[in-house]
């Protein structure tokens, strides 16, 4: 009787789809599936990934012995005083994407490069020409004059993408060579991994090592779903967590180039954005913490154009959800430019659709470029208008007003002051600095002291000089 009962539910148990499931991956049966093989995906992707290389050149530190005769006898030019220089060379991976030469890699592989080269992996090697670098997302597009035709990867819609799925990672790690390794989709939309603020990585356990950089990340369809950017280790190799730009996004950067530009413009919103913890997200009705909550709204901006409200969550952009604040500017610059978008957002517990106009951040006032000359603290120091173009370039918050340094010449003495590219000076002396005008007129002047406010890094420094 028992044993009766045992073969019922057994038949039962079996007639389960967990049951046939579990029949269909069990081990395999036949020898065409003992010999499944990835091989056929890595000879249609590997000749598209190309070798970069990246040379640039740094000053070395003088000797302490330059000037002196006895050394500069017995051991040369090192020690005669005269700055010496050494190149520096940094190896890292690309992605040809299209046959006129395009190529795709990370904006730290070949970041402040003098020279760039790239080999393809049947051993010819190309000079490539920098078209445009994009240090937020991390991706660089390169371009080389191809001799006959290329092998190229086609770009996939990382939307499509799923945990779970299976992905090959292609790329040169420690520069041994090509190399190939498979894994899984580990998570979607992964942020503050300390690399940069672009928040919107695919997480893979694919090896992803030092030389990977730039690699592709392809899917099983044999479209490039992602460029490897960066691994979390405490050891240098992997360990297992890579993360990789989304190919939405490299798309993006591409249809920059195409359209002649050198630089990637993303839209302007004009408003502030902060985290949606799990205190907000109980106080506005949500069951979980997600989104990004509006945390300032700019007169005159699309932002309140389009009705956005302080306390209001952006929920999705044309559809596709916005997990974390952090995925906010990845979904709109996605999203493109002179178009209109449709936000979800829940505003006082209700939501609702609302129409934002995708444009691209004004450049009011004007740059208006100026190298401050004479015997002021800011002498040496090239300054520009701050507006909502330059603020976006230069990832300063919309809030500050003031004018910004591009460039501080090295041997001025503003440079020995300390002062920085990026520093935005505030008030002089208890005068407003509103315009690169007023900033000359300022620095021009002779004065008893200087007291003066920068902003830097979102602090503001106050400093007084005799």
């Amino acid at each position: 009787m028992r044993l009766t009962r045992f073969a019922a539910a057994l038949a039962v148990l079996f007639a389960t789809p967990i049951a046939a499931a579990y029949a269909q991956t069990a081990v395999p049966q036949t020898r065409e599936q003992v010999t499944y093989s990835y091989a056929p995906l890595v000879k249609q992707i590997a000749p598209a990934v190309v070798n970069v290389y990246a040379a640039r050149e740094v000053p070395q530190r003088r000797s302490p012995f330059a000037g002196d005769p006895f050394f500069e006898r017995f051991f040369g030019r090192e020690f005669s005083g005269k700055p010496q220089r050494r190149q520096s060379q940094s190896l890292g991976s690309g992605v040809i994407v299209s046959a006129d030469g395009l190529v795709i890699t990370n904006n730290h592989v070949i970041e402040n490069a003098d020279e760039v080269k790239i080999a393809l992996a049947d051993g010819r090697e190309y000079e490539a020409e920098i078209k445009l670098i994009d240090k937020k997302s991390d991706l660089a597009v390169l371009q080389f004059k191809p001799e006959g035709e290329l092998p190229v990867v086609k770009l996939g819609d990382s939307e499509s993408l799923e945990v779970g799925d299976l992905v090959l990672a292609i790329g040169n790690p420690f520069g041994v060579g090509q190399t190939v390794t498979s894994g899984i989709v580990s998570a979607l939309a992964r942020s503050q991994n300390g690399v940069n603020d672009f928040g919107f990585f695919i997480q893979t356990d694919a090896s992803i090592n030092p030389g990977n950089s730039g690699g592709a990340l392809v899917a099983m369809n044999g479209n490039l779903i992602g460029i490897n950017t960066a691994i979390y280790s405490r050891s240098g190799g992997s360990n297992g967590i890579g993360f990789a730009v989304p190919s939405n996004m490299v798309q993006v950067v591409l249809n920059s180039v195409r359209l002649g530009s050198s630089t990637l413009m993303r839209p302007w919103i004009g408003a502030q954005f902060q985290a949606v913890t799990a205190e907000i997200a109980e106080s506005v009705g949500l069951d979980r913490p997600q989104g990004a909550l509006v945390a300032g709204v700019f007169g005159g901006s699309p932002a309140e154009a389009a009705g956005l409200q302080l306390g209001d969550v952006i929920l999705a952009i044309d559809g596709k959800a916005v997990p974390h604040v952090d995925a906010l500017g990845y979904r709109l610059a996605t999203a493109g430019l002179d178009r209109t978008a449709s936000l979800t957002v829940l505003s006082r517990s209700t939501r609702s659709e609302l129409t934002l106009k995708l444009a691209a951040a004004p450049e009011v006032p004007v740059r208006d470029t100026r190298l401050l000359r004479g015997r002021s603290p800011f002498a040496g120091l090239t300054v520009i208008n701050l507006s909502p173009r330059t603020a976006q370039e230069l990832e300063i918050p919309d809030r500050v007003r003031g004018v910004v340094v591009s460039k501080v010449d090295q041997r001025s003495p503003a440079r020995r002051l300390g002062f920085r590219a990026g520093d935005v000076l505030l008030d002089i002396n208890g005068r407003d600095v509103s315009s690169t005008k007023v900033m000359e007129d300022i620095a021009s002047r002779r004065a008893n002291g200087w007291r003066f406010a920068i902003e830097r890094e979102g602090k503001v420094l106050r400093q007084f000089l005799r």
